[in-house]
């Protein structure tokens, strides 16, 4: 029995060794942890741990009864044949014990890797789709400032054009204004040469009714 134990612990120690130093052995060791793991792998994992285990409780009930005969007898164990088998059981137990130790920790190194080796990827993905939202978010800024851009050339066009208006419209105004005061000036004289053409009648009215009075004096 401990010449299968040994090697299993050192094996088991070269695994955990392995788990802790990135190498190149790593990768390949998880596959194989991750292909024992599927289908039936921990059933047998659990039956050899199971059988390990009732082995290293049936050494220890060993050791306790040979312990238990001397202590009831008030004897000590003399007998080399005793002590031998007293010490290999202890030997065996305290190796199975190590060697269970050292599964359950490579079973949660193992665990603790994968769920790391899953935590970076996933990073990795949020990183790439952080990146390419950014790129897109760049791509889209640099489209709305060239939108922006152009908004702002036909604001700027426009407000040439409002100008322009507006200056023709002073004009136009200018020119409305002056022809008003033309408009009333041309009233004014109208007025005035109307009223110069009444007073002009009725001075030849005058004069024609002298002219007739005088020839009607002359003709008397």
């Amino acid at each position: 029995m401990i010449q299968l134990l040994f090697p299993l612990v050192f094996a088991e120690m070269a695994l955990i060794i392995i788990f802790v130093f990135k190498t190149l052995l790593r990768k390949p060791v998880i596959r194989s942890l991750d292909r024992v793991k599927r289908d039936r792998g921990p059933i047998i994992v659990k039956a050899v741990a199971g059988t390990i285990l009732a082995a290293m409780v049936s050494r220890i009930f060993s050791m306790m009864k040979i312990q238990k005969r001397y202590w009831l007898g008030n004897e000590e164990i003399n007998s080399t044949s005793e002590q031998l088998l007293l010490s290999r059981h202890l030997l065996e137990a305290s190796l199975m014990g190590f060697s269970l130790f050292l599964g359950l920790m490579i079973e949660r190194l193992h665990h603790y890797i994968r769920e790391l080796d899953i935590r970076r990827k996933t990073m990795k993905k949020q990183n790439q789709v952080f990146e390419d939202g950014r790129a897109v978010s760049v791509k889209e800024t640099e489209v709305i400032e060239e939108e922006m851009a152009m908004l702002r050339a036909k604001v700027k066009k426009l407000e040439l054009d409002v100008d322009a208006k507006t200056k023709e419209v002073n004009n136009a105004e200018e020119n409305v204004l002056a022809l008003k005061n033309q408009s009333n000036g041309f009233l004014l004289e109208y007025d005035r040469l109307f009223e110069d053409n009444q007073n002009l009648r009725s001075q030849l009215k005058t004069l024609d009714r002298r002219l007739s009075h005088s020839d009607s004096s002359r003709k008397g």
